[in-house]
């Protein structure tokens, strides 16, 4: 018996590759299937059951594409429906993959079908869990994201879940290896480790949401402190539960080079947001008017989702040359999956043929230092409340990034401000939709906060 674990940084996602004596199980899948079908090849095993946690709402999962290409079944847990043919497994039913079994157990609260798939080796003995996003490490999945769907209220999914983890997880053996779906940097969860495989043990020890008194103080535990979650997540559980677009096809039809004169005739005739995913080091110094940056080095595709909201957006791409199909295949796991293009030689290509072009006010952090006077200048903070809490610049206004859509229309474009997050990836993007919404007043700076500290900390609270 193998287990893998196959973890996506971008997503904070861990998808899990199971073998036994020539069978394999995949669990939680992502969007593009090629590398599972390489590996199954070069293991010669067959794929005999794809499994799935949970209906996603932060990525859509690649269950169909590879169920098509397979045969393999997809599995999903009680009351799960759907469009396509599933399996719609009951509690406590087991599935053999080779020599070992995998034993679905319902554990509904962060949604009504969500499983947690117990694996017992080649001797019966329990081993391991794959808990999706029942249980984290260090937190448990948020009960807020199927209230509608459930026609129930956040409070009673997490009455559900402490029920799930109580009757389920709790009473399992301690020396059980915790497989989760996701890590540190997901909006699934509040307080995620950064370690992504820890045992029940440890766990029951740590974890903030294991160690509550009862009930009522687990439901209060949980649910406070939640931000608002992502549109695209909604958007995201639909793709997944009625089926989408094939991988190739998505990707072949946004890998069309365009030159400057087709892409901007296609800007012209369609509503396709223009998406810039070059470092915000290049991007200050030269863009296309109306365009959006959001860069691959960074939280491209949550991101992706946050500010853009409509995985049914047409897109024309923008990226540094051979970095296309990276960023289209990153866009796809979100559901963004409406590249009409791509500008064949990125900007320079754009500044060759002599077409408009704009910039964006950028300062250094020792610039900024001379500059600002505390007290008069405005200052907006686009990084998350919990980082602003920790230390800000005084008198500053903290503004995140992931609300811009609301706050941008609080912005007086008659008072200059300045703009700044952690190292320069957030206020970047926010400055790119301030000058897309027609606003100019303001100067972003270069670096940060970090950047900013080392210049004088004397500027903080």
């Amino acid at each position: 018996m193998e287990i893998e674990q196959i973890y996506t940084g971008c997503l904070a996602q861990g998808a899990y590759y199971i073998t036994s004596n020539g069978e394999a199980a995949i669990i939680d899948p992502l969007r593009e299937t090629a590398p599972y079908i390489k590996r199954i090849k070069k293991d010669n095993v067959v794929l005999k059951y794809i499994f799935e946690t949970h209906f996603h709402a932060d990525f859509v999962s690649g269950h169909l594409d590879l169920s098509k290409k397979t045969g393999a079944p997809i599995v999903y847990g009680p009351s799960a429906e759907s469009v396509f043919e599933i399996i719609t497994a009951f509690d406590d039913q087991e599935f053999k993959i080779g020599d070992i079994t995998i034993k679905a157990l319902h554990t509904p609260g962060h949604t009504l079908e969500s499983t947690t798939y117990l694996l017992k080796d080649e001797n019966g003995k329990d081993t391991a869990i794959f808990s999706g996003d029942t249980l984290f490490l260090g937190d448990v999945g948020r009960p807020d994201l199927a209230q509608k769907s459930a026609n129930m209220t956040k409070e009673e999914l997490a009455g559900l879940l402490y029920d799930s983890l109580q009757n389920k997880i709790l009473p399992l053996a301690n020396d059980i290896i915790v497989y989760p779906a996701h890590g540190a940097g997901s909006a699934c969860g509040k307080n995620l480790s950064k370690e992504t495989v820890d045992n029940l043990g440890n766990q029951k020890k740590t974890n903030y949401a294991l160690n509550q008194v009862d009930k009522s103080a687990f439901i209060k535990a949980v649910i406070n402190g939640l931000t608002t979650p992502p549109v695209y997540f909604g958007q995201n559980v639909a793709l997944n539960k009625r089926g989408y677009e094939s991988f190739e096809t998505v990707l072949a039809n946004g890998m069309k080079a365009l030159n400057p004169n087709e892409f901007e005739l296609i800007a012209e005739k369609t509503n396709a947001l223009i998406l810039d995913t070059r470092m915000d080091t290049e991007f200050y110094k030269g863009f296309i008017p109306q365009s959006v940056n959001i860069a691959l080095n960074g939280d491209f595709a949550p991101w992706i989702g946050t500010l853009i909201m409509d995985v049914d957006q047409p897109l024309l791409l923008i990226a540094d040359k051979g970095f296309e199909e990276e960023a289209i295949t990153r866009l796809s796991r979100v559901g963004f999956d409406h590249v009409l293009g791509f500008l064949n030689g990125s900007f320079k290509e754009w500044l060759a043929s002599g077409k408009e072009a704009d910039t964006v006010d950028r300062i250094s952090a020792f610039q900024f230092s001379k500059e600002f006077e505390t007290g008069k200048d405005v200052l907006i903070d686009v990084r998350k409340e919990s980082e602003y809490k920790l230390s800000h610049i005084k008198n500053s206004l903290n503004k995140p990034l992931l609300n811009i859509n609301d706050w941008v229309h609080e912005i007086d474009e008659k008072v200059h401000f300045y703009i700044y997050c952690s190292a320069g990836y957030r206020s970047m993007a926010a400055a790119s939709i301030l000058e897309a919404r027609g606003f100019r007043n303001f100067t972003e700076v270069e670096g940060g906060i970090k950047a900013i500290k080392q210049i004088n900390s004397s500027f903080f609270k």
